[in-house]
């Protein structure tokens, strides 16, 4: 819903604002970059124009609300509003309040929300507020009886005044907030067919640092299938970000999965998990990325406890990025959804195959490296620089 006349999306960022400001320049410089691809990539008409604290795309009436999608789409953006604009004359904001009310308000509670970042003006933002709000509430009274709550309104007339123009709106669409992708260095994200490990991607994406999907292919143990479903996955990750490579590194593990079914029982999930991680580390030197991403959460599962993890982690060097680590499960496949990742997650993970009978909770690392094949870490590496390369 917008103001009549909307041909401009306003954008406001968070994170970006708590840098110094030659960071934020630069910061905001992505931002612009990102979001001129995604309308782009969408075939949205529409100019972006990098302006301090508030980016703006001009466009068309006609394509206004699709482009505050796709700003609602960008890492970095915390919310972006279609609004109409006009010059910062208190009169003619007024105005512009009057006609958007007589198009859009159709009954119920009301507030205006008025805001200027230029304290020169001969106004103050209350006084905008209540003449706005007095013509909003004359514009309609013929037609109901109006109400007012500042406190829970059913519609808001924003209003923002900044030096040059002031922009009028109704809604704020949220975006993912964050900072904008490239700001922060690449890191590896070993993907699945499962439900976390997209999520993982798109939560460390939102930090601003671009990923490099490698899949480990688990052989028998995972199929063409689970195979479909992670790639579809990275695919659905990739219309957030595509000014970005995100091409696939499919890992070759089969033949270490049958290895550890044959040699190992309890523990070997551990040992898979030590294997991708080194896996994962040569890829990242190979590409020169900064870190390893996954889905794992504490507890979540029997090689996810919080000793587990600990030993897992030391096959290696780089750290361990885990965004979810904290979260619930529902609070996962919430996001899964938001992102529009979970339909094709939802299929049985391979490695549930993999696991023994008896699981291993609580492991130490030394009996657990006398118990897994001695050339594991090595066939990892081999692995590693085996890896294909899979356009999606």
């Amino acid at each position: 819903m917008h103001p009549p006349g909307a041909d401009t999306v306003l954008i406001r960022h968070g994170d970006v604002n708590t840098k110094s400001n030659t960071v934020k320049r630069y910061m905001e410089e992505i931002l612009v970059e990102n979001l001129e691809a995604l309308l782009a990539e969408r075939s949205i008409p529409g100019e972006v124009e990098r302006r301090w604290n508030r980016p703006l795309i001009h466009t068309t009436e006609d394509a206004v609300e699709e482009a505050t999608a796709a700003a609602a789409d960008t890492f970095g953006v915390v919310s972006a509003s279609p609004v109409a604009t006009v010059s910062t004359e208190k009169e003619r904001i007024v105005e512009l309040l009057e006609e958007t009310a007589r198009e859009h308000y159709t009954g119920g509670a009301f507030a205006v929300d008025a805001r200027r970042s230029d304290k020169t003006l001969p106004y103050e933002s209350e006084d905008l507020a209540r003449e706005g709000g007095t013509a909003i509430w004359e514009a309609v009274a013929d037609e109901f009886e109006p109400e007012v709550d500042l406190d829970d309104p059913d519609i808001t007339f924003g209003v923002e005044v900044r030096e040059d123009f002031a922009f009028v709106y109704l809604e704020k669409v949220p975006g993912p907030g964050g900072l904008p992708l490239g700001a922060q260095e690449p890191v590896i994200a070993l993907v699945s067919g499962g439900i976390d490990s997209p999520v993982a991607a798109y939560e460390f994406m939102k930090r601003g640092s671009p990923v490099i999907p490698a899949y480990v292919d688990l052989g028998d143990y995972g199929g063409i299938d689970h195979e479909a479903r992670a790639m579809e996955t990275v695919r659905l990750l990739s219309d957030y970000a595509p000014n970005f490579d995100m091409q696939v590194y499919k890992i070759p593990g089969g033949e270490t999965v049958d290895l550890l079914v044959n040699e190992m029982e309890q523990g070997r999930m551990l040992s898979l998990r030590r294997f991708f991680y080194r896996a994962a580390e040569t890829l990242a030197e190979r590409v020169d990325a900064n870190g390893i991403v996954t889905g794992e959460a504490a507890g979540q599962k029997s090689s996810q406890t919080v000793r587990n993890l600990g030993v897992t982690s030391r096959a290696s060097r780089l750290p361990i990025h885990r965004p979810l680590l904290t979260l619930d499960k529902q609070e996962i496949v919430a996001k899964a959804r938001e992102i529009g990742t979970y339909s094709d997650s939802t299929i049985d993970a391979g490695c549930n195959r993999v696991a023994p009978d008896r699981v291993e909770t609580n492991a130490r690392l030394e009996p657990l490296l006398a118990a897994e094949p001695d050339d594991l870490l090595e066939r990892a590496q081999a692995a590693a620089r085996d890896a294909e390369l899979i356009e999606l």
